[in-house]
């Protein structure tokens, strides 16, 4: 079985640093305590999302052997009212600049992420609703 471990130190305030294999990252809050040192756990997930489907979607253009430029993912998630706050609706916009006749080719990619290949999106989808739209640039 694989499996994965981080650890995560407290720094001071509401602030804690992960190490992640041998990176670090640092996390904060945005209340009124905040030391301002790294983005909030939750927006963390939303990055992995978009890391993950993001290295599928190139992965699996290259071996399409898909020209493309300009690729940019933009997340955006909805919280419930209720504590604790969840996403419950999360919304991927894939922006991607390729020639008219691989748009096929970069919809099936971004299909394959989706339904087979992206552990992240596999998670987010036990609790949340995902959209996913592809804008063609």
């Amino acid at each position: 079985m694989n499996t994965h471990k981080i650890s995560s130190n407290f720094i001071s305030g509401l602030s804690f640093t992960a190490k992640i294999d041998q990176y670090h990252v640092e996390m904060d809050t945005t209340d009124e305590n905040t030391q301002n040192l790294g983005p909030s756990p939750k927006k963390l997930m939303l990055a992995s999302l978009a890391g993950c489907t993001g290295i599928d979607v190139v992965s699996i253009l290259n071996k399409m052997k898909v020209n493309f430029s300009d690729l940019k993912i933009d997340i955006h998630a909805s919280l419930t009212e209720e504590h604790p706050q969840i996403y419950n609706e999360v919304f991927i916009h894939y922006f991607i600049k390729v020639r008219e006749e691989d748009q096929a080719k970069v919809q099936k990619a971004v299909d394959l992420s989706k339904d087979k290949y992206c552990g992240v999106s596999a998670m987010f989808q036990s609790f949340a609703k995902l959209n996913w739209k592809i804008n063609f640039l």
